[in-house]
């Protein structure tokens, strides 16, 4: 027997013990009670946290006698960064307890205040070693590659750290310089601020009555869960209305929009970079042939999202297709599932991914990380949270007892095992992975549940739900967040070469892509132009195209691995536990897949097809 047969007859052994039953304590446990995590493993109680946090502020002050120190010697710059690193954990350790309790109940003021005696332990954290990087580029390229060939630590926890710090030597300022970028923060945060304030309080925000007879206002909230209604003219209703409500405030708009654009080209221009997507990107060290070749992929690829519209339109027996039409579900799913049940299909799902990944996740799921039913005053939404290097990660969801809620279940539990995997292989200073490759492992996660779904379907309505399910993961995960890549592409673009910037122009711009995006047959009103206003995260600046380029990774990897054996599974596995050791397209290449290339974009726009000719042939 192999070494590795062998570690996996082990790993077969503890799956079969751990995944005969659901956890005693989450067993009859009801939504809505109190929260199910146990924080305990972080910090035995609240005044050992505050201890802790004492201790670490006060340990901060330490780090000042290696300033002007880094390139003593390599043995110095070692000790340094292991200060730095230790405090590091520590802090995101004492932050991370602050954060869960406060989401138990956001209601609890005592808890939203240690929260924010953390966040300023951050703060002090950063200020105290903000003069690393500089210090570092100061010694030189030549004379920290010989400390890190001469020294063990800093060659097996630092070299990446540091190789990174070197690259961006060309974009990093002085000293004074980079005080001055950091001083322009706060200013430059303006236009998101006034863009939230529009929407969360300032805009009259319309109210309409539905076929019902039920009045709804139609703010952000109201707009999201009432425009899926069933009756056609209601959503054309709802549609109308709020879209005109931010036509009403285009120039507004267009006056924030403008200036996160400007602001982004100062950052690019006073860091040397040519472009604002050059800037932006930079960080990951993304190549542009990434995010361009996304663009032209998708749009090559748009015939399969216009086939989509017109099943749509037959499923829903409609005469034509509206913009307001693409949210009501296509297929209704009768089915509830426990907490039990969503953790079996789970693991059941996953057994393609091997039996270590197996007996990871039957363990994890079988202790007290996650809290998962909403209950009042509670955080809304679905996170996991890695802080706690020394423990292992946490889980805050919200499910419902819907197909949707077991698939956020094994969204969010891929996210975990990507971060208990990472953990196991690399030391704390590689361990934290990139954006660019966060969402890969959720997203496969989510990609074997609907296979398994699929495969154990029993009628023709339940295979037709899930792949619904799967078609509109297609269109809102990878091509509307590309369309709004292109959005963000185009508006720089124009900036960049000295074009005006309005709200209007803004309008036209992005109703062009409505239009190429959902095809000649879908019924448009110019009005649903003013969608752009509506998206917070454009603020973000090109930071949406990696969902896109993570659904078209993970769908890669799904369908290989499915298709294939250990050794798809395996380059999959090694993206996982490659952590934050290298750039993500680097991870990504070595594991056989080219984000740069067309490659994983058409294995998505593949997968696409397969999902429309098997519900055609359904349907026929």
């Amino acid at each position: 027997m192999t070494e590795l047969s062998r570690r996996e007859a082990l790993a077969a052994a503890a799956l079969a013990g751990l995944a005969a039953a659901a956890p005693a304590w989450a067993q009859g446990a009801a939504p809505g009670t109190t929260a199910l995590w146990d924080l305990s493993e972080i910090y035995p109680n609240d005044a050992a946290w505050d201890a802790a946090r004492k201790q670490t502020l006060a340990a901060l002050s330490g780090i000042a006698k290696y300033k002007g120190r880094l390139g003593e010697s390599a043995d110095v710059l070692a000790e340094a960064l292991v200060l730095q690193s230790d405090l590091g954990r520590t802090v995101a350790r004492v932050y991370t307890y602050a954060s869960l309790r406060a989401d138990e109940d956001v209601r609890a003021a005592a808890w939203q205040e240690r929260q924010a005696q953390a966040v300023d332990l951050y703060t002090a954290f950063g200020e105290a070693t903000a003069w690393f990087s500089p210090e570092i580029l100061a010694v030189g390229k030549s004379k920290i590659d010989g400390f890190v060939a001469a020294n063990r630590t800093l060659g097996s926890r630092f070299d990446f750290y540091l190789a990174n710090i070197v690259r961006q030597a060309e974009h990093t300022l002085s000293p004074e310089g980079e005080a001055i970028l950091a001083s322009s923060t706060s200013a430059l945060q303006a236009p998101d601020d006034i863009s939230g304030q529009l929407r969360s309080s300032d805009i009259p925000w319309p109210t309409i009555k539905l076929s019902t007879g039920k009045e709804v206002r139609l703010d952000s909230q109201g707009y999201t869960l009432n425009r899926d209604a069933p009756n056609r003219a209601d959503r054309k209703a709802v549609f109308d209305a709020f879209w005109t409500a931010h036509g009403q405030f285009q120039n507004s708009f267009g006056a924030t929009y403008s200036a996160q654009v400007k602001s982004d080209i100062f950052l690019a221009k006073a860091r040397k970079y040519p472009t604002s997507l050059a800037a932006a990107l930079s960080g990951a060290n993304v190549p542009e042939t990434v995010y361009r070749t996304l663009v032209s992929e998708a749009n090559k690829g748009l015939p399969q999202l216009h086939r989509y519209f017109e099943l749509r339109r037959r499923m829903l027996k409609l005469p034509d297709i509206a913009y307001y039409d693409i949210y009501p579900p296509l297929v209704s799913l009768d089915r509830s599932f426990t907490l039990d049940q969503m953790r079996a299909t789970t693991l059941e799902a996953v057994k393609p991914l091997g039996p270590d990944y197996q007996a990871r996740i039957a363990k994890a799921t079988a202790a007290k990380w996650m809290d998962p039913w909403p209950r009042p005053g509670k955080r809304p939404g679905a996170y996991m949270n890695p802080g706690a290097y020394d423990v292992h990660p946490y889980l805050l969801l919200n499910l419902s007892e819907k197909y949707d809620g077991m698939s956020t279940y094994a969204h969010e539990w891929g996210h975990a095992l990507h971060s208990l995997l990472a953990n196991s292989a690399q030391p704390y200073d590689k361990a934290d992975y990139p954006i660019f490759l966060a969402e890969i492992a959720s997203t496969a996660n989510e990609q074997l549940l609907v296979a398994h779904m699929l495969k154990n379907a029993k009628t023709k309505e339940e295979k037709l739900f899930y792949l619904g399910q799967q078609m509109e993961n297609f269109r809102g995960t990878f091509y509307r967040q590309t369309m709004f890549a292109e959005f963000e592409l185009k508006a720089h673009d124009l900036a960049e070469a000295g074009e005006g910037l309005s709200g209007k122009k803004f309008t036209e711009v992005y109703f062009d892509l409505l239009r190429r995006y959902h095809g000649p047959n879908m019924g448009l009103d110019p009005v649903y132009g003013n969608e752009w206003a509506f998206i917070p995260h454009f603020y973000n600046s090109f930071y949406v195209y990696q969902y896109a380029t993570c659904i078209a990774a993970a769908t890669y990897f799904a369908q290989s691995i499915l298709k294939g054996g250990a050794k798809e599974r395996d380059n999959y596995l090694s993206v996982l536990k490659a952590g934050g050791s290298d750039y993500p397209v680097e991870i990504l290449r070595r594991a056989g897949l080219d984000m740069a290339s067309p490659a994983p974009y058409q294995a998505l726009v593949a997968a696409f097809k397969d999902t429309l000719d098997q519900a055609e042939a359904l349907l026929a």
